[in-house]
């Protein structure tokens, strides 16, 4: 079944009337003089507002409009985004179809911002759907290498946005996209030593393609790439079927998605639940710690018995 958005069932533009519009207006003027010299930046979801975040520091003001533990692929806009857009330099979004209600969105509020298109210089993936047709894999950040890749993109927008801070954000960038490349060497080291056919991993959705291809990981799941729609009864057999076959050993729950689908697996197949991990949201963390997090959970799941 669909779940759908208040955009997505409308199918027609967001009205805007003209108090709301007066409102918006309004609430978008910044009255302190600290809050005017800082650059207002809103991110589509929380992971691209920790990456914003890290590179603007102090210069500017991020707000995400899906916060933690929220779901990127099903939000549903509200009035205050409008306001929250109006009152924006620059927004910040992942592409390679991850928001599909942010087009309607933005022309809703009329949004004159700059835009930086987070996943513009990633090689996307394709991964086939239940019912057998091919999608683009959004996932890109699971990779540390594109979320580098990620950073570049929002300094370059950050810089065009606010060039009096331009030199800052690249400074932080360069030690920004250090730290991550240590996430990288750090992620490989500590997987290392797990044998390849012991390296299955079950989540809720399929939301680690990225991570999986970077690190020799096969990720199983119920749901596809999107969480919008639920798998088959057919899809959910065959998976379980798998499962047992292939003796996967643990199943995790992403923070974001309801923790239904996990116990069933759990439930059908003996394999043990894993833990909640962190897919398409934070927790009130980082993006280094997500990954952090994530792969000490699946090296205990994967490792010796």
């Amino acid at each position: 079944m669909r779940r759908r958005s208040f955009i997505a069932t409308l199918g027609t533009p967001i009205v805007i009337s003209p108090m709301l519009a007066t409102l918006c207006v309004a609430s978008a003027t910044p009255v302190p003089a600290l809050a005017a010299a800082r650059l207002r930046v809103v991110a589509s979801f929380s992971i691209l507002g920790d990456l914003t975040r890290q590179v603007g520091g102090d210069a500017v003001s991020v707000e995400a409009l899906v916060g933690p533990d929220g779901d990127v692929h099903v939000y549903e806009p509200r009035p205050k985004d409008l306001r929250t857009l109006l009152a924006a330099g620059l927004l910040v979004r992942n592409g390679l179809g991850l928001e599909g209600w942010m087009d309607r969105l933005t022309g809703a509020a009329g949004f004159k911002g700059q835009v930086v298109v987070a996943s513009a210089k990633v090689t996307a993936r394709t991964m086939k759907q239940d019912g057998g047709g091919i999608a683009t894999d959004p996932h890109a950040w699971q990779d540390p290498r594109n979320a580098i890749l990620y950073v570049q993109a929002i300094t370059d927008g950050l810089a065009a946005a606010d060039p009096s801070n331009a030199a800052a954000y690249r400074d932080a960038s360069s030690r920004y996209a250090a730290r991550i490349a240590e996430v990288d060497a750090w992620i490989e080291a500590t997987l290392k030593p797990i044998p390849p056919d012991q390296r299955r991993i079950i989540t809720t959705h399929d939301a680690f393609g990225y991570y999986g291809a970077r690190y020799g990981v096969e990720f199983l799941s119920a749901e596809g790439i999107s969480t919008e729609f639920e798998p088959s009864a057919k899809a959910i057999a065959a998976l379980v079927a798998q499962i047992k076959r292939e003796k996967v050993r643990a199943v995790f729950i992403e923070n974001m998605t309801s923790p239904r689908m996990a116990q069933m697996l759990s439930r059908e197949t003996g394999a043990v639940l894993g833990g909640t991990v962190y897919s398409d949201a934070l927790s009130p963390a980082t993006y280094e710690a997500m990954l952090r997090y994530n792969t000490k959970l699946f090296a205990r799941a994967m490792g010796p018995l």
